[in-house]
Formats: C-alpha cells, sequence, structure tokens
C-alpha cells in the first residue's frame, strides 16, 4: 500500500491530505496555487518539512499550478530536485510556453553530479612540467629581445644616416643620469671593496709571507672582474629601474600612443639616446671604479703592510700588463648595452596599471644583474682559453 499525497497552495497556506490510497501507485504532488517571486519566502519557509524527504518517491504534477515564473521553478527544483521537475515536464497537460520556461531553467541549473577531484600528479612529472614552462617562457623572452635589439639597431642606422633627427640634448641629459650622478656611489663601492680584498689578502699570504703579492689580487680582481661587475649591478639597480619606471609611466598614461599617432617612431626618441647615453657612461664609471677600487686596496697595504703608495704603483707598473685593463673596459659597452636594452624592453612590455609598472620594474633588475654575471662568466671562460 502506498501513500498518495497532495499538496495544495493555496493563498499560502498548505494542507497535506493523506486520504488518497492507491496499491502499486507512487506518491503524486500536486501543486497549486501561485508560485511566483512574490511568494517566495513564505512558500519556502512551507517547503522545509518537504526538502528533506526523500525526493525519487515524489511525482510532481505542475498543471494545478494558478501562476508561475522562473523562481517558482527554481524553488521547485531546489526542493524536490532536478530530476523529479523534468518528470514533470511528461505531463502533456503543461501549455508550451510553462513547459519552454521550465526547460529554459532547468538547462540553467548544474547537473546534479558529484565534482571528481583532479588526480594528483606526481611529483616529478609537476617538476618536469614546470622546468618545461620556465625554459619555453625563457626563450620566448630571448627571442622578443632580439627582436627588440634588432629595431634599435635599425633606428640607429636611420638616426646616424639623417642628422636633423641627432637629440643631442636627450644624449647628453641620460649621460648626465646615468654617468656623473651615478659616479659617487660607484667610487664609494669600488673602494670599500677593494680595501676588503686588500685585508682578505693580506690575512691569507701572510701566512706564506708573501703579502707584497696584496697588490697584484687587487689590481687583477679589479682591472678584470671586480669593477666591472659591480658597476654594472648598480647601473642595473640604478639606471636599468630608472628607464623602466620612465617609458612603463609613458605607456600607462598613453604617451608612446600618441608619439606613434604622430607618426614619430618612440625608439628613435625614448630609445636610443638612452642606450647611446649608457654606452658612453658605463666604460667612464668602470675607469673609475678601477681607479677606486686599487686606491683602497692601497690604503690598506699601506696603513697594515707597510708598502708605500709609491711602491704600490711600481710593482703596477712593473708586473701588471695592460691587457687586464682591457679585458675590463672592453665588457663595459657590452653590459651597456644588455642592461639599456632590457630596461627600455621592460618598460615597453608595461600594461595599464600602476602596479605593472611595478612588477615590471623589478623584472629589469633582476634580470639585468642576471645577465650581466652570466655574460662576465662567458668572457671568463672565453678570455682564458684565448690565453687574455
Amino acid at each position: 500500500m502506498i501513500e498518495l499525497g497532495v499538496l495544495f497552495f493555496d493563498e499560502i497556506n498548505v494542507e497535506f491530505i493523506k486520504n488518497l490510497k492507491e496499491e502499486n501507485a507512487a506518491s503524486h504532488l500536486v501543486l497549486v496555487g501561485d508560485w511566483t517571486v512574490n511568494n517566495f519566502e513564505k512558500i519556502k519557509s512551507k517547503l522545509q518539512p518537504y526538502s528533506t524527504q526523500n525526493q525519487e518517491k515524489f511525482s510532481l504534477k505542475l498543471d494545478h499550478i494558478r501562476q508561475l515564473d522562473t523562481a517558482g521553478v527554481l524553488l521547485i527544483a531546489d526542493t524536490f530536485g532536478r530530476q523529479s521537475l523534468e518528470k514533470a515536464l511528461e505531463n502533456h497537460a503543461l501549455s508550451k510556453e510553462r513547459q519552454a520556461m521550465i526547460q529554459a531553467v532547468i538547462k540553467a541549473i548544474p547537473q546534479e553530479e558529484s565534482i571528481q577531484p583532479a588526480p594528483k600528479e606526481a611529483w616529478p612529472i609537476r617538476l618536469f612540467e614546470n622546468v618545461g614552462l620556465a625554459v619555453s617562457n625563457t626563450w620566448k623572452e630571448f627571442i622578443h629581445w632580439i627582436g627588440f635589439f634588432g629595431m634599435v639597431i635599425a633606428s640607429f642606422l636611420y638616426i646616424l644616416s639623417h642628422r636633423k633627427e641627432w637629440r643631442m640634448t636627450s644624449l647628453i641629459a641620460n649621460i648626465d643620469n646615468s654617468g656623473f650622478k651615478a659616479a659617487p656611489i660607484v667610487m664609494l663601492l669600488c673602494f670599500m671593496v677593494g680595501a676588503v680584498v686588500a685585508f682578505l689578502g693580506a690575512t691569507v699570504l701572510e701566512s706564506f709571507g708573501a703579502q707584497v703579492y696584496t697588490v697584484h689580487l687587487v689590481t687583477y680582481s679589479f682591472l678584470r672582474e671586480f669593477a666591472i661587475i659591480l658597476t654594472a649591478i648598480l647601473v642595473a639597480g640604478r639606471t636599468a629601474s630608472a628607464y623602466t619606471a620612465q617609458l612603463g609611466s609613458m605607456k600607462v598614461n598613453e604617451e608612446i600612443d600618441a608619439l606613434r599617432a604622430s607618426g614619430v617612431d618612440p625608439l628613435s626618441i625614448l630609445v636610443v639616446p638612452r642606450v647611446l647615453a649608457l654606452i658612453i657612461a658605463m666604460p667612464i664609471l668602470t675607469f673609475l671604479g678601477m681607479l677606486s677600487g686599487i686606491l683602497g686596496g692601497m690604503l690598506v697595504a699601506a696603513l697594515s703592510m707597510d708598502i708605500s703608495p709609491r711602491l704600490f704603483f711600481d710593482i703596477i707598473n712593473n708586473t701588471i700588463d695592460v691587457k687586464h685593463f682591457l679585458v675590463g673596459i672592453g665588457k663595459a659597452p657590452i653590459f651597456a648595452v644588455v642592461v639599456a636594452i632590457t630596461g627600455c624592453l621592460e618598460g615597453f612590455n608595461v600594461s595599464g596599471s600602476a602596479e605593472s609598472v611595478g612588477q615590471h620594474t623589478t623584472a629589469s633588475v633582476v634580470k639585468c644583474i642576471f645577465l650581466v654575471i652570466l655574460l662576465d662568466a662567458l668572457f671568463a671562460i672565453f678570455f682564458m682559453e684565448m690565453g687574455w
């Protein structure tokens, strides 16, 4: 014996009648009344007892509902389940308009399926995936860098052949900002590092009775490596970040787009002067760094090892070949190009937000320092193989 129930919603009064009984029949719920958004909260409170019952035993009959809108259909689906609502559509007594509305609501309701969590990949697979993505992104950035470098070269050659395109004021201003104003911090840092290297050399070589070779240690290290590395790192943190921030702000303010709309090449105005300025300024800063580092070592030698400044410079003059100076100073223009191009490229990659300016400025400094150290290592291997 299966119980038949009739649910009446008339004037929002609920009466559940249990007097219809039939054998081998399913329980029917006949919904009547106004199932609209205006009655949504009242009907929802009345339906609480039925939302906890087994939804599969109900067979809904909707043809006795007086007014029905999408809110009412959603309430029926939420209470009795999507499947019960789909079965109710089999009742041909429903009007075509009402059937279409119910079908539209059913399509909008997510499928009642349990969402299976994605299987966890083993950590070696994730590791290889991350490495592959990193290599792919690095290769794409390298190709982009090469393309931008080629565009800058093309703009430089065009400017070189058109004298009226020369912008000496911008060039001199950038030399002043990236060169002369950076000289004090470069000299101070190299001076202190030179003193530290001299102290370290004196401490280690004292046990061998070879403190005089501290002069060679300081001179070799600053002529070949320390001066250019320290200068390039400082310029990367100071000048490359400034280039990125300046060009990025112009990109955000759409000033670069305005230049293009005016028929002016932004590279010839904004990038070429900055690159040339750094190519000129970097060797000067490197030379000042060499002098400062050697002077720092000379001061320590005079104070702690009784090596007079005259003896210090005599040792340099008699034992240090000029090729070591040329090796160090020759790397300066190459590092200048790398730092300037990277800083300007990151500025052009900025999107239209202040947050993007900060992100690309940080990326500019990190990439410049990484590229400088990488190139210096490659140069060291090359010069060692060449016997220079």
